[in-house]
């Protein structure tokens, strides 16, 4: 068996909702929103709002939580994450708070309690930063130094 890690969460406000796997097999939780005063949050066209989830939480160290859009937002409503994938390291201890952008051209009401994003629990690993004065010693690339849109569309 695969170990897990353990998602440690801190309910701020009674309205929050924990975050939940829907399916046996989803990849992600569910994160919903939860204002602090209990209102809807409007999202005027081009805009971007914080959106509170009402929770802190705690990862084991060694993983992070990716915050990511909802796919009916985005296709229904063009609601999205203005920095997708969101990372949530394992050593914050504030609460959830998910930036929404509305892409779309009418406003979008965002309730208490509605499904806003997913969180993926992820592994990481940190690297060994070596700085070299020059890079061949790992071999030449097929790439080399080429860019973006370097390989092609």
């Amino acid at each position: 068996m695969i170990d897990e890690p353990t998602l440690r969460i801190r309910l701020l406000r009674e309205s929050a909702q924990v975050p939940t796997y829907k399916t046996e097999h989803a990849a992600g939780m569910d994160l919903s929103a939860a204002p602090a005063d209990g209102s809807d949050i409007s999202i005027p066209p081009g805009e971007v709002r914080m959106v509170p989830c009402g929770f802190a939480m705690a990862l084991d160290p060694g993983y992070e939580a990716q915050v990511r859009p909802r796919s009916g937002l985005a296709s229904k409503h063009s609601v999205t994450l203005p920095n997708a994938p969101g990372t949530i390291d394992a050593d914050y201890r504030g609460e959830v708070i998910v930036p929404l952008i509305n892409l779309g051209r009418d406003p979008f009401v965002v309730e208490p309690g509605m499904r806003i994003a997913q969180m993926v629990i992820a592994a990481v690993s940190h690297a060994g930063v070596s700085v070299v004065d020059d890079l061949s010693e790992l071999g030449a690339t097929a790439r080399g130094a080429g860019g973006f849109g370097s390989t092609g569309l």
